[in-house]
């Protein structure tokens, strides 16, 4: 996740006034001024005018609502026509992220180009080591290089000596691990779900807020409205997030509707045992290691991009999975709705028959905000004793594999991919051809950290990681 910036106050802003109207059976009321709202906030800070602004900040709603620009039939069609058709929706959103075409527009080619650092030296190292000969003087004698010619070697920018050679990346193509962006002929980028692996790593990199989720927060919220029974299943790291006591994290969701709440941890304690089990016959039966499953966007790498890897790919089921199969199975009648910091796993959700939705960290805050229930003044209920200090460490890079080892019975050697980049899947791609190894069980995540710093998280990774050591040691303490 990002550093606070205004592209998430803008989202985070949106989300809220619509769970706030949605609350007060405003929606399709109000939802069209929503726009008016946010734009006259800015204090002349909109990129071209105002009007731009208003229809960005309608595309980020449409995206809140489950839609994106591809389905919008008539330009005319305000947000209340949407809000009506979200709320008659009986599927499942169909897409996962959505770019808005409005706000992707300034972000040219990346390329190299030369600063008026440039000396205009005599060694000319730039000039004569270029390729494809892409770099000339000026009449000031300095160097340039041409864009037409330019193949972004950067080799120039190696061999500069006054380090005058900057790159200028496109943040969301640069960001992505895949290479799932691209620009097309009007030079939007467009995101190749065959591609993408749902790591979220784009939405917070553009700085324009052009790339968005479609969300199903309109699905959860009518439940939690009208009082209708309904499960939440929490990930791990949501005890690093709105700096509050874990028990009073619990009790702030049966504030807010949830008649019942459940730790995904109880469920990492049935994914350790199962790793664990399979790890140990895989090696016994002369497989040479074995990589987590529980991260969905990791799954999607696999599959997509190193199919060599994926015999070596845990087949145990993740902790969202076995606790959301347990929750259906004690209230048959209830759907589940899985809280976490991840992108992907709404993928995964979707793909589950016993999760009904998923919902973000990001949208419990505009959530929890909309139904003015403040989290630290929430009761600190106990916490289960029946959930071991490694499952819930689960969000934490290497916490995982620290689990399954702790569990194992046998001696096993343990690796932590923290974080998935160009560089990390060449390793692991590399380790699928050679069978050759740092570890037996390599635990990958495709957040730098874990999940505690999830692409959808409320609190600043580095303040997450904090707070939940400082919770660790209470809620550690309560397992027996």
């Amino acid at each position: 996740m990002a550093f606070v910036n205004n592209v998430m106050i803008i989202r985070r802003d949106v989300m809220t006034r619509m769970a706030e109207l949605y609350r007060e059976d405003q929606l399709c009321k109000n939802i069209d001024r929503i726009p008016l709202e946010i734009s006259n906030r800015l204090n002349g800070n909109e990129r071209c005018c105002v009007h731009k602004m208003r229809a960005v900040v309608k595309y980020k709603a449409m995206a809140i609502l489950g839609f994106d620009r591809n389905d919008e039939k008539d330009e005319l069609d305000p947000l209340s026509h949407y809000a009506r058709m979200a709320l008659d929706r009986t599927e499942k959103v169909s897409r996962f992220l959505t770019v808005v075409d409005e706000a992707c527009t300034s972000c040219v080619k990346a390329n190299y180009i030369i600063s008026n650092l440039c000396k205009g030296c005599i060694a000319q190292p730039c000039i004569n080591n270029c390729p494809k000969k892409a770099i000339s003087r000026t009449n000031d004698g300095k160097a340039y290089i041409d864009p037409a010619g330019c193949v972004n070697c950067g080799i120039c920018k190696e061999l500069c000596p006054y380090h005058s050679i900057i790159y200028m990346p496109v943040p969301c193509e640069e960001s992505c691990p895949v290479g799932a962006i691209s620009k097309d002929a009007n030079g939007i980028e467009q995101i190749d779900e065959k591609k993408c692996i749902l790591c979220g790593k784009c939405v917070n990199a553009c700085p324009f807020g052009s790339i968005l989720e479609t969300t199903e927060m309109l699905d959860i919220m009518y439940y939690l409205k009208h009082k209708i029974p309904i499960t939440a299943v929490v990930a791990p790291s949501i005890f690093g997030q709105f700096k509050a006591d874990p028990g009073s994290m619990i009790e702030a969701l049966y504030q807010l509707g949830f008649t019942h709440v459940a730790e995904a941890a109880e469920g990492a304690m049935e994914t350790t045992r199962l790793e664990s089990e399979e790890l140990i016959h895989k090696i016994g039966q002369g497989q040479e290691f074995m990589t987590t499953s529980c991260c969905p966007s990791w799954v999607l790498a696999a599959n997509k991009h190193i199919p060599d890897i994926v015999p070596f790919v845990s087949g145990s089921s993740s902790p969202m999975a076995i606790s959301a199969k347990k929750c259906k199975e004690q209230f048959p009648g209830d759907p589940v709705v899985f809280i976490g910091p991840c992108i992907a796993k709404r993928k995964e959700g979707r793909e589950n028959p016993d999760v009904a939705w998923v919902m973000t960290f990001e949208e419990l805050a505009c959530l929890l905000n909309a139904w003015n229930i403040p989290v630290v003044e929430c009761n600190n209920i106990p916490l289960s004793e029946s959930i071991d200090e490694n499952s819930r460490k689960y969000c934490l890079s290497g916490g995982v594999a620290a689990a399954v080892q702790s569990q194992s019975k046998s001696p096993i050697e343990v690796q932590a991919v923290n974080g998935l980049d160009k560089k990390q899947l060449r390793m692991l791609s590399n380790y699928a051809r050679t069978k050759k190894t740092e570890g037996q069980l390599i635990e990958v995540m495709a957040c730098e950290g874990g999940c505690i710093a999830g692409p959808c998280s409320h609190e600043f990774p580095k303040d997450a990681k904090r707070f939940f050591a400082q919770n660790s040691e209470k809620f550690c303490t309560c397992a027996h």
